[in-house]
């Protein structure tokens, strides 16, 4: 006796002859369908995007980069004439200098009566201000104005990532051309550094920053204080990490296949309810005719 091993087909095929369509049926299996396609294609859809997930934790992320930090800054100051203007760098490890000008420009404004400042320079990660100021001038004006716009202020790589928000320009577009000409503007600033790493596995470094500000208007035992825009910076030990992440296919086919199972058995058991209660009902109108 040979063995049939058609005896392991759980799908047992029914003769068309045997089965009856219903205008129910159809509308349900038509319904069905649609409500598949419905939930096959927003699953497609976010198999296909990608997820961007931020984690927290203590931790240098750039530790290759010398213990430096890039900063760049675009400042005008429209009543300041461009010889009177510097840049001035200082921290806890000593570092003090006056007049930074390398990888910095100065374009005159207003006919030269003011100047917009640019500027690239690095910063060691310790405590520490930069400030603009004319103490770098050959010699110092009566009443310097310190009146200006922040159209940038920036640390470290640029992200251009439309799905991270995040303060990496915290003052761009910080307005004081109300305040007081004679007063110093003072910008404490908390760096916290951020990480971001693609699909690929390749990281950039970048360093947004939350602030905090207030203008006064010095003087000491000798007189008025010359004024001036500090930015007086720390670091925060937490570093901010977005990790891009993409569902895994597995999961996708998972997914699909219980969207269209489960689907599938629902639709079947409601067809099943409506065509049994619909049947019964039949008998029950016979039953009162005769």
């Amino acid at each position: 006796m040979t063995f049939d091993v058609r005896r392991f087909d759980i799908y047992r095929k029914v003769p068309k002859d045997l089965t009856q369509p219903t205008y129910t049926g159809a509308f349900i299996s038509i319904c069905c369908c649609v409500f598949m396609l419905f939930l096959f294609l927003s699953e497609l859809t976010g198999f296909i995007a990608t997820e961007i997930v931020n984690e927290l934790y203590v931790d240098d992320p750039d530790k290759d980069s010398g213990g430096k930090i890039d900063v760049s800054v675009n400042i005008s100051l429209p009543n300041l004439h461009c010889d009177l203007v510097g840049l001035d760098i200082q921290d806890e490890m000593g570092r003090h200098e006056v007049g930074h000008i390398e990888n910095s420009m100065k374009v005159p404004l207003n006919n030269g009566y003011g100047c917009r400042f640019e500027g690239e320079f690095s910063i060691n990660k310790v405590p520490g201000n930069f400030h603009i100021s004319t103490h770098s001038a050959t010699a110092q004006p009566q009443n310097p104005d310190m009146t200006h716009i922040i159209h940038k202020l920036a640390f470290g790589e640029k992200l251009q990532v439309q799905n991270v928000q995040g303060a990496f320009n915290a003052l761009g577009g910080a307005n004081r051309l109300e305040s007081n000409a004679l007063a110093s503007h003072d910008y404490i600033l908390k760096i916290v550094p951020t990480v971001y790493e693609d699909l690929s596995g390749r990281q950039r470094f970048s360093y947004q920053y939350t602030v905090a500000n207030k203008e006064y208007v010095a003087y000491s035992h000798t007189g008025r204080i010359i004024p001036a825009i500090w930015f007086r910076y720390d670091l925060s030990p937490i570093t901010v990490k977005y990790t891009e992440r993409r569902q895994p296919f597995y999961r996708f086919i998972t997914t699909i296949c219980a969207i269209i199972g489960g689907t599938f058995t629902v639709a079947g058991i409601i067809d099943s309810c409506i065509f049994t209660a619909s049947e019964a009902w039949k008998k029950i109108q016979l039953g009162k005719l005769s």
